[in-house]
C-alpha cells in the first residue's frame, strides 16, 4: 500500500477521532489510556496506507526519545539514592511556618522541574509534600496545588522541563543556553506569582495553620545512600552543564542514563520509574500527526497564510491556550508543526509555544500530566483535590503567567 492509497476523509477522520479520545482522555466502554490511543491512532494511519513502515520510523524523533528516556533514569536514580527525601527533610528543619513553607515547596517544585522533567519530579515530590503536611499540621490543599503548578511554570526555564519542550527543543533545534535565556525569567517571574496567587487564596487556611502550636515529631531521619546520592547529583550537575555547554542533548542525557546504569541498583528498579505510556504515547502521535500533514495538510496551502506570521507571540499563544486545553499539552505541541514552517519568526514562534503550552497547563487540574500526578497520588493518600477546588489557582494564575510571558517575549524581541 502507498501513501496515495490513502483518501483526505479517512484520513482525517481517523485524526479526529485519534485527537478526540486524547480529549476525553479514555475511550468509553474500554480501559485504554492515552498511550494507547494514540497507539491505535497510529496503527490506523498504517493500516489505510497514509503512511509507510518506513516513513512512520522516520517521522518518529527519536531524539526526542531518547532525552526524556535519559532524564527519566536520572530522575528514578535521585529518587533512589533518596535525594528528594533528604532535601524534604531540610525544609522541615529551616523552614516549618505555613507561608515560609509554601514559599519553599513552590520554590524546591519550580528549580527541580527547570532543569529534570515536571512529571518525574512531581511523582517524587507529592508523596513527601503530604508527609510534611501530616506532620507539621499544615492543611495539604494550597501546598499540593502550589507544588503542582510550579512543578508546570518552572518547567518553562529549559528544553529538559517538560514533555513538550523536550520535543520543541528537537524540532526547533534552538540551543539549551539560548532557550534558557529567553524562557528563565517567564519562569522565575511566574514563580513568584505562583505563590503570591496561592498564598492570597488561601490566605485564611495558611494564617489559621500559623496559629497552632507545632511540634515536629521526631521521625526518622530519611533513607539516603551516600554513594548514590554523590554519584547522581554530580552525574545531574555535570549532564547540565554539558546542556548549557551546547553538547547533543540527547546524546548527553543517554551517557548521563548509561553511566548511572554502571552500578549494582538492581535495573528493574529504576524501569518501574520510567514512564513508559509517554514514550509509547509520543511514539504514536509522531506517526499520527506526520500521516496527517502528509495526506490532508499538504492541500491546506500554508506557506500562502501570510496573515499568520506577523505575530507569531500573540497567535501561538492564543491557540495554544486553547488547545492544550483541548488535548493536551503534547498533542497540541505536534499540531503547531506545519505551521511553525512557515512562521517568518521561527524561533520567536517555538518559544512562545513552549512558553503558552507549558504555562496552559496550570488552567485546569486536566490541563497536565503533572497535575494528574499530584492529583492521584494525594487521592492514594486519602486527601481529595477537587476540579472546582482547583480552578481558584488555576485560572487567574495561568492567565497572569501567560500575559507575564507574552509581553515579556515580545519586549526582548523587540529590544534585541
Amino acid at each position: 500500500m502507498t501513501m496515495q492509497s490513502a483518501s483526505i476523509p479517512v484520513v482525517s477522520t481517523i485524526f479526529g477521532l485519534t485527537y478526540f479520545a486524547l480529549a476525553l482522555g479514555k475511550i468509553p466502554g474500554l480501559r485504554i489510556d492515552r498511550a494507547g490511543i494514540a497507539l491505535v491512532g497510529a496503527a490506523s494511519m498504517l493500516a489505510c496506507g497514509a503512511i509507510t513502515m518506513p516513513d512512520a520510523a522516520r517521522a518518529v524523533d527519536y531524539e526526542t526519545i531518547v532525552l526524556l528516556f535519559g532524564m527519566m533514569v536520572m530522575v528514578a536514580f535521585l529518587r533512589l539514592a533518596g535525594f528528594f527525601a533528604l532535601a524534604t527533610e531540610q525544609i522541615v528543619a529551616r523552614f516549618s511556618g505555613p507561608f515560609a513553607l509554601l514559599a519553599v515547596t513552590i520554590a524546591l517544585s519550580g528549580v527541580l522541574s527547570a532543569f529534570l522533567v515536571n512529571d518525574v519530579v512531581c511523582v517524587a515530590l507529592t508523596p513527601l509534600v503530604l508527609q510534611l503536611c501530616q506532620r507539621l499540621k499544615r492543611p495539604p490543599i494550597p501546598y499540593l496545588i502550589g507544588l503542582a503548578t510550579a512543578s508546570n511554570v518552572g518547567s518553562v526555564a529549559t528544553i529538559t522541563g517538560n514533555p513538550q519542550n523536550i520535543m520543541i527543543g528537537s524540532l526547533s533545534q534552538i540551543s539549551y543556553l539560548r532557550f534558557a535565556a529567553r524562557l528563565a525569567p517567564v519562569a522565575a517571574i511566574g514563580l513568584i506569582l505562583n505563590f503570591a496567587v496561592v498564598a492570597f487564596v488561601y490566605r485564611k487556611a495558611l494564617r489559621g495553620s500559623r496559629d497552632r502550636t507545632v511540634e515536629i515529631d521526631e521521625a526518622p531521619r530519611p533513607r539516603t545512600h551516600r554513594r548514590l546520592l554523590i554519584k547522581g547529583i554530580v552525574v545531574t550537575i555535570m549532564t547540565v552543564a554539558f546542556f548549557f555547554a551546547g553538547k547533543p542533548i540527547p546524546l548527553v542525557a543517554l551517557i548521563a542514563a548509561a553511566v548511572l546504569m554502571l552500578d549494582r541498583v538492581r535495573p528493574e528498579k529504576l524501569y518501574r520509574a520510567i514512564d513508559w505510556p509517554l514514550l509509547v504515547m509520543f511514539t504514536g502521535l509522531f506517526v499520527v500527526v506526520h500521516a496527517f500533514e502528509v495526506v490532508v495538510v499538504q492541500t491546506w496551502g500554508i506557506e500562502g497564510w501570510h496573515d499568520l506570521r506577523q505575530s507569531p507571540v500573540v497567535l501561538v499563544s492564543g491557540l495554544s491556550l486553547i488547545l492544550s486545553n483541548l488535548v493536551s499539552n503534547v498533542p497540541a505541541v505536534l499540531l503547531f508543526k506545519p505551521l511553525m514552517e512557515v512562521m517568518s519568526q521561527k524561533e520567536l514562534a517555538w518559544l512562545a509555544l513552549a512558553m503558552s503550552s507549558t504555562l496552559a497547563g496550570n488552567l485546569t487540574l486536566l490541563g497536565s500530566v503533572a497535575n494528574l500526578i499530584v492529583v492521584e497520588n494525594a487521592r492514594r493518600a486519602g486527601t481529595e483535590l477537587g476540579f472546582l477546588e482547583y480552578l481558584k489557582v488555576g485560572v487567574p494564575l495561568t492567565i497572569v503567567t501567560t500575559l507575564v510571558g507574552v509581553a515579556w517575549l515580545i519586549f526582548t524581541h523587540d529590544s534585541s
